[in-house]
């Protein structure tokens, strides 16, 4: 029998968001025992009426679980949903073009926890990172990604290489953003079934990454800065796709 996976959760937006979604899923929650204040209330409020175990405690005592990270008085550990243990798995699950984001180098816990929650936001199926060169799912990253992290597979894999020339073979293409690609991606021919790839903000994409996209495309940028943030063009990928899928239909 599989060993349970557990998490640690931080913050009122992502424990909210957690209790909202799947409370089941909550093993324990930690409220701070000094506050008292509406926000606290309707949480504890929210938390009785699902039925999950709460436990008011010192200040001290969160800080020393949980690293003295910005719990704001407000830590659950959670049970990990199964989500599948490999992009196979993932992607015999759909009955609709895959949407996929990998990213190739991403070892900030922040912007991991913002390419997670805008990936969700998009509907992206999952995300995909190399175990080598990538931050895991933290507290922190938990924390920023408002309850994406829970929610959208999140898959570490050996060789990203080899995991997109699979990817490739499910009929998928993979697309890579690059500021210095011949193509835009406004005018870019996107297929349905998509992969973007981004790499961190400054170095990009190792080359073997690049190399093995279908096709690269740069965002238009029309101001005095170079590049965006990761997880803003992240977003800005992932939404065009969106769009073009929406306009398919009508």
């Amino acid at each position: 029998m599989r060993k349970k996976q557990t998490r640690v959760v931080l913050g009122f937006h992502a424990v909210l968001a957690r209790l909202r979604a799947e409370p089941a899923s909550i093993i324990e929650l930690f409220v701070d025992e000094a506050r008292q204040d509406a926000r606290v209330k309707d949480l504890v409020a929210s938390a009785e009426r699902a039925g999950v175990r709460l436990m008011r405690v010192p200040t001290k005592r969160l800080d020393g679980f949980y690293g003295g990270g910005r719990h704001q008085g407000v830590v659950a550990r959670i049970e990990v949903r199964n989500v599948g243990e490999s992009i196979d798995e993932v992607l015999e699950e759909l009955s609709v073009p895959a949407l996929l984001l990998v990213l190739d180098g991403i070892t900030d816990p922040h912007n991991l926890g913002a390419c997670l929650r805008v990936a969700n936001a998009a509907g992206a199926h999952a995300v995909l990172a190399p175990k080598d060169r990538a931050v895991g799912v933290t507290p922190a990253v938990s924390k920023v990604a408002s309850g994406a992290a829970e929610a959208t597979p999140f898959l570490m894999v050996t060789n990203l290489a080899r995991t997109l020339g699979e990817i490739k073979e499910r009929n998928v293409w993979v697309v890579g953003a690059h500021s210095n690609a011949k193509q835009d991606l406004y005018s870019a021919d996107l297929p349905d079934a998509i992969a973007w790839v981004l790499g961190a903000e400054g170095e990009g994409m190792r080359r073997l990454t690049r190399e093995t996209c279908d096709l690269l495309v740069r965002i238009p940028m029309g101001g005095q800065v170079e590049s965006l943030n990761v997880s803003v063009a992240a977003g800005v990928c992932l939404f065009e796709s969106v769009r073009r899928r929406a306009l398919r239909k009508s």
